[in-house]
């Protein structure tokens, strides 16, 4: 299960209706890269392929594939919105190390 925090979803929605995309999902991916391995990747998608796993958190639509889904079981979406920047961010619970700045993270 993957889970939103209520700031993280009023910003998906707002993100969403600044940009036009009605009724689109968000797409949930681990993509290769960064020192430590694992990047996240989102992005807004019309619909789930006929493989992915599917959530509906406080209203927002989730779609994530099960290559992915297996490192991201269990994690928490939030949105930071601090002095040295905003974005979102990911709880985890199976990261056993990020980088040094937090962009990456292995398992």
């Amino acid at each position: 299960m993957i889970t939103i925090t209520d700031k993280a979803a009023a910003k998906v929605r707002e993100i969403a209706t600044e940009e036009g995309l009605g009724s689109q999902g968000l797409r949930l991916r681990v993509i290769g890269g960064g020192c430590a391995g694992f990047n996240y990747d989102l992005y807004f998608e019309d619909a789930p392929t006929s493989t992915d796993e599917e959530f509906t958190d406080k209203g927002v639509k989730m779609f994530v594939d099960p290559l992915s889904y297996q490192y991201l079981d269990g994690t928490e979406i939030d949105f930071v919105d601090g002095l040295y920047g905003s974005g979102f961010k990911f709880g985890n619970p199976n990261v056993t190390s990020t980088c040094g700045c937090g962009s990456s993270f292995s398992v």
